[in-house]
């Protein structure tokens, strides 16, 4: 009979777990506070439990789930917690990571802040970035997608891939500038700075490239069309407020 290995993670609010677990569709199999803390869930297979209160707010744990079809189950995960949430929070506990075509992984973290790490169960070896090959704004690009896809630093990644935009090297293209715009337009409400959304959309749309070029750069979102939309709202923010303008202008 094969050895199992369950993993025991920290729990803040019992019940805010219970409702988290359920509405993604692990079953609950035990459920105590009293005399002392635990908690079990199941699903496909898998169980995941909590067996103490955390100390403090960096008690927290990780659990790797090996699935089957990792594509499918971020699309039904996002889907349970915007039915729970009303949307899919990208900073904050719970929250869940982006999804890239051709992924292999994904990171789902609960109300007590604990990382559930979904991976591909024949996922091939994995490719961290950081290319030798690689230059000036692309080096710093593949620098950015680490933070954010692998340590899940989307502020840190922010930072980074702005600074390098302010610092252009010999040999940076419109077309890398494309791509780096739309990797932070992506992050931007996840590092907090939503307020920029704007203005990078304003430098986006300033950039000299092509309709094909600006294409590629909105497919590498892990949600092309919600980066879309965003450009597109911020485009009409702006015309409204030009309008706006215009009219006190008058008065």
């Amino acid at each position: 009979m094969p050895t199992i290995a369950v993993p025991v993670l920290p729990c803040v609010d019992p019940e805010s777990l219970r409702d988290f677990y359920s509405a993604l569709g692990f079953e609950c199999i035990d459920y105590q506070v009293r005399p002392y803390l635990y908690l079990a869930f199941r699903r496909d297979g898998a169980d995941v439990h909590f067996g103490r209160f955390a100390r403090d707010a960096d008690d927290t744990g990780t659990c790797l789930l090996l699935v089957d079809d990792v594509a499918a189950e971020h699309t039904a995960f996002k889907a349970a917690i915007k039915g729970l949430l009303g949307r899919v929070p990208a900073s904050g506990e719970p929250r869940l990571t982006r999804f890239r075509p051709g992924a292999t992984r994904f990171t789902l973290v609960d109300p007590s802040g604990n990382q559930l790490l979904v991976i591909q169960k024949d996922e091939p070896e994995f490719d961290y970035g950081g290319g030798k090959e690689l230059s000036g704004l692309a080096k710093a690009l593949d620098n950015a997608r680490i933070l954010s896809g692998f340590k899940n630093d989307d502020a840190a990644a922010y930072r980074a891939l702005t600074s390098a935009l302010r610092r252009p090297k010999e040999g940076d293209t419109d077309a890398d500038r494309a791509l780096a715009l739309a990797f932070l337009l992506e992050i931007a409400p996840a590092a907090g700075r939503a307020a920029d959304v704007a203005a990078l959309a304003g430098e986006w749309r300033a950039l000299p490239v092509t309709a094909e070029q600006r294409e590629v750069a909105v497919a590498t979102a892990a949600d092309p069309a919600a980066l879309r939309a965003m450009l597109a709202g911020a485009a009409e923010d702006r015309a409204g407020d030009g309008e706006n303008r215009t009219a006190g202008g008058d008065t």
